[in-house]
């Protein structure tokens, strides 16, 4: 089988991000990130899962929509952030919003068919290579 991306994280758009991270991991049993509490005022709060490593991602937004509240972050494992957005319009996706900053950094907004909402982040090698 051939894995050209890998579900990096669960994002949810929110705003609250410090208390609706707070109702998951009750829910869940997450826990905030080690080397990255959460605290309120956060505007992005990150938990995870102790045994499966899963992660949930919740951001403050100004306004909530729909389509969009909660959405798939997409890592590319053998090709570019930028190479897997061609990859995926060529598929049939759609951009929503581009996050990519001049320095490299940021996210793609992409839509599937049907209008469901998800980010092309950078792979895991250009996350290395930035922090070198």
């Amino acid at each position: 089988m051939f894995v050209v991306s890998w579900v990096s994280h669960t994002t949810f758009n929110c705003t609250d991000a410090y208390e609706l991270s707070s109702w998951w991991k009750q829910l869940l049993g997450y826990v905030d990130i080690a080397d990255d509490p959460n605290e309120p005022g956060h505007e992005e709060c990150m938990v995870v899962h102790p045994d499966t490593g899963h992660q949930l991602l919740f951001i403050e937004v100004e306004e909530l929509q729909e389509p969009g509240r909660v959405h798939l972050d997409l890592r590319p494992t053998d090709r570019s952030r930028d190479e897997e957005i061609e990859r995926v319009l060529a598929l049939g996706a759609t951009p929503v919003a581009d996050r990519r900053t001049p320095d490299g950094l940021g996210w793609m907004v992409m839509a599937d068919p049907c209008g469901n909402q998800f980010c092309i982040l950078r792979s895991d090698a250009e996350v290395a290579a930035a922090s070198q």
